[in-house]
């Protein structure tokens, strides 16, 4: 490399600091690479690192001993292979997981985030979007925009990535027309000067300019990236946000606060206010991993104590209580209004209980309702009940507790985005940006009442408590609901039952059994039960209730103790065997469509609190099995 440039990313990078003490010593900016399959992106990269001087000799010698083995066009190397680490990735020539290289050149560390552009992995694109700075969207030059071009620019805009910029790729197999990359960037809808020609492959447009190209006398891509602000500079201006990541307690004399300062700065004898609570205090100490400090900035780990004994826990955000500072504190609020990338093979079920992750801050989480998704081609608003893999969406959440959050934006990511996570698999469905409370989540605050559950509970003489029956259709779940409320009943107790065939017929009567249905259906029992226990009667359900995740959703209503499982089971032939009603018959014949059993599953429970064996013993006998069971839990 002869450019002077080039020389001068040698230079520095020979330096004698290692990698990890240069990007200690100045905030990285964050550069994603996406777009569509094939378009060039880990060739990009690649090229990148080796015009900037920074791919090892040994990684070179392997690099073009690599190239020609994968069949490289003409005598080139391959510069995908540079970042293309997984073998499957090398086989079938696409990224897969999102790849993280680092450099550094001209007093400025990148981490550059090379992210998968097959539409099957767009969830791993929107990870590295998440964190980005910038974002380099490439386009083929010969196939121009495509579908996921516009997806992945979607998302980009979606997650607030504070710069795009349109890489026109392969632009030596269009002849450098000119033509052909102002046809691209209209139809991409950016300005002319946030778009740059490039050849990934030659390495023009990208560090050194294209002598043969005149009509472009804009900047390199290199030189668009040198000129970007970074999101990290102005973070230690904005308000202080702490969110606390751990209670430390090493000895009963020290408690302290340990998390990272997403935003703001925090100083000792600082009035502080703890979110969602209200709590005021005071910082007394601040303590980093060089040790005790008087200050602390944003991007820094502490560990803060406080003057005051207040209860703080994981989850919590430290934010300041000076006043004159309308930003100071956070929006608390357990109702919110959410744009949603879902990212499940499964569909996105209103109602069904999910695991929100704000940071360290965890509620279970429900979709009210998806108010629209944004078609991805034009990324207009289309009337929608549902998202699929892939979609995004605005949605409305209810967390089952107050969390502090601030407006999703550029600067705010940290306190704003969360991820939806399945409470059975543990897998991440959804990714989602927060942007304001509902107005009736602070319009409408919960009034306080003098007579509670426990008043009630204690005027009959009980402990109110909700036994939830599952099991599939003919395990015998409302006959053991009827003879363990009998049973109930002739000993003094107040009691009710809810039968999911009966509720049908009235709350529930304008749902079907679609799974959406399904999740409903369990949802409004739930809430019909809570209140019953509430008012301190031993309330009993009877329902298949088929999926898991809604009878975990319904024992998040209740109080630890009030929700007790029990699994009515029998195989499935027997059930069949007792179907006095046709059910079964008619969901073979595909009279009944989504019939549990037969063409929808049933997720038995893995540890109900009690587990009857119907098709093994008698009525009473398993009466009696729950309500002794009952007593021992309820004592």
């Amino acid at each position: 490399m002869t450019d002077s440039l080039s020389k001068t990313l040698h230079s520095e990078l020979a330096g004698g600091k290692s990698r990890d003490q240069r990007l200690n010593d100045r905030a990285p900016l964050r550069v994603l690479t996406c777009g569509s399959v094939d378009d060039g992106k880990s060739t990009l990269i690649g090229r990148l690192l080796y015009d900037a001087g920074v791919i090892p000799d040994d990684a070179l010698k392997t690099l073009a001993r690599d190239s020609g083995r994968h069949g490289t066009v003409g005598s080139g190397l391959d510069f995908a292979l540079l970042v293309d680490g997984l073998s499957a990735e090398r086989e079938q020539g696409i990224t897969i997981d999102v790849a993280y290289r680092y450099f550094a050149a001209r007093g400025r560390n990148y981490i550059l985030i090379d992210s998968p552009g097959h539409e099957q992995f767009t969830r791993n694109m929107v990870t590295g979007a998440s964190k980005a700075d910038v974002a380099v969207l490439l386009v083929d030059a010969q196939n121009g925009i495509t579908q996921q071009t516009r997806r992945h620019m979607l998302i980009a805009k979606e997650l607030a990535v504070p710069h795009i910029i349109l890489a026109v790729n392969k632009m030596d197999l269009v002849d450098w027309s000119e033509a052909c990359f102002e046809k691209i960037v209209a139809d991409a809808g950016v300005e002319r000067g946030d778009a740059v020609p490039v050849c990934a492959r030659s390495g023009g447009f990208i560090l050194n300019r294209e002598p043969a190209v005149v009509w472009y006398d804009g900047q390199t891509l290199f030189e668009k990236l040198e000129s970007l602000g970074n999101l990290s500079d102005g973070l230690a201006q904005q308000a202080l946000r702490l969110p606390v990541q751990l209670v430390n307690r090493p000895n009963a004399d020290y408690r302290g606060y340990c998390g990272t300062i997403t935003a703001g700065q925090i100083r000792t004898g600082q009035s502080i206010a703890v979110q969602p609570s209200g709590v005021i205090g005071t910082i007394d100490t601040i303590v980093t991993p060089a040790g005790p400090t008087e200050t602390a900035a944003a991007g820094m780990a502490v560990s803060v104590t406080l003057k005051e004994d207040i209860a703080i826990k994981r989850g919590d955000c430290i934010v300041s209580a000076e006043l004159g500072r309308d930003e100071a504190t956070a929006e608390v609020a357990d109702l919110v209004n959410a744009t949603i990338v879902w990212m499940s093979e499964e569909p996105l079920l209103s109602e069904r209980h999910y695991m929100f992750r704000l940071g360290p801050t965890e509620r279970a989480a429900q979709v009210m309702r998806v108010r629209h998704k944004a078609d991805v081609t034009t990324g207009a608003k289309l009337a929608a009940r549902t998202l699929t893999m892939n979609e995004v969406g605005e949605c409305e959440l209810s967390l089952s507790a107050p969390i502090a959050f601030d407006a999703y934006s550029s600067e705010t990511r940290d306190m704003a985005g969360f991820i939806l996570i399945d409470r059975l698999t543990g897998m991440t469905v959804a990714a989602g940006l927060l942007h304001f409370a509902l107005r009736r989540a602070t319009n409408i605050p919960w009034q306080t009442v003098s007579v509670d559950a426990a008043a009630r509970s204690a005027l009959k003489g009980q402990k109110a408590c909700c036994i939830w029956m599952t099991g599939l259709s003919g395990a015998g779940k409302s006959t053991l609901a009827d003879a363990l409320e009998r049973q109930l009943h002739a000993s003094g107790r107040h009691t009710y039952l809810l039968d999911g065939d009966n509720i049908r017929h009235g709350i529930n009567r304008d749902l079907g059994f679609t799974p959406e249905d399904r999740v409903e259906n369990v949802r409004r029992l739930a809430e019909v039960a809570r209140l019953m226990v509430d008012a301190g009667l031993i309330v009993i359900v009877a329902a298949i209730s088929p999926f898991r995740a809604d009878r975990d959703g319904a024992r998040d209503m209740f109080k630890h103790g009030e929700f007790i499982e029990v699994f009515v089971d029998a195989p499935l032939n027997i059930c069949e065997q007792r179907d006095v009603k046709g059910l079964y018959r008619k969901a073979r014949n595909g009279e009944i469509p989504n019939f549990t059993g037969i063409d929808s599953p049933y997720e038995a429970p893995l540890k109900p609190e009690i587990h009857v064996r119907s098709d093994q013993h008698g009525i009473d006998e398993n009466v009696e099995q729950i309500a002794s069971t009952l007593m021992h839990l309820t004592a």
